[in-house]
């Protein structure tokens, strides 16, 4: 298994961070790495959300989890990987929330795969996240 953790802190609430992952359409206002992006229904476990980096090919992602106000969980297959990212918000006191993106690469292979494609896969997360948290406080 290969994994990944980065996290900020902000004055944006939890309920803004959540409307802006909510609106999967307009992912690309606030992450540089999306051209296209498209999702298959309600942002609710089970949809699909097709993400089209610049330059390359699409990514199908599957919410395997969504709690309103609280994390989402993606998940991405290739071949034997499961690449599984979860969004969270916390509430860390009186006008301070703490924003956490971790993934997780598993399945066979993913001790040798993990440390060749996590690192490219998480090395915008810093720009995203600050990105995200500064969109929220408008």
């Amino acid at each position: 298994m290969w994994e990944y953790e980065h996290d900020v802190e902000t004055e944006a609430t939890p309920e803004a961070i959540w409307r802006l992952w909510a609106d999967v359409e307009r992912w690309g206002a606030w992450n540089a790495e999306i051209e296209k992006i498209e999702i298959s229904g309600p942002f609710a476990a089970g949809s699909r959300i097709t993400m089209t980096p610049p330059g390359d090919e699409p990514i199908v992602l599957r919410i395997a989890e969504a709690v309103e106000g609280e994390l989402f969980v993606d998940e991405a297959r290739f071949g034997d990987l499961l690449l599984r990212t979860t969004h969270r918000v916390d509430r860390i006191g009186h006008e301070r929330t703490r924003v956490v993106y971790r993934m997780e690469i598993t399945g066979a292979g993913a001790d040798e795969a993990g440390p060749q494609i996590g690192p490219a896969i998480t090395a915008d997360w810093p720009d995203t996240m600050a990105s995200l948290v500064e969109l929220a406080l408008r």
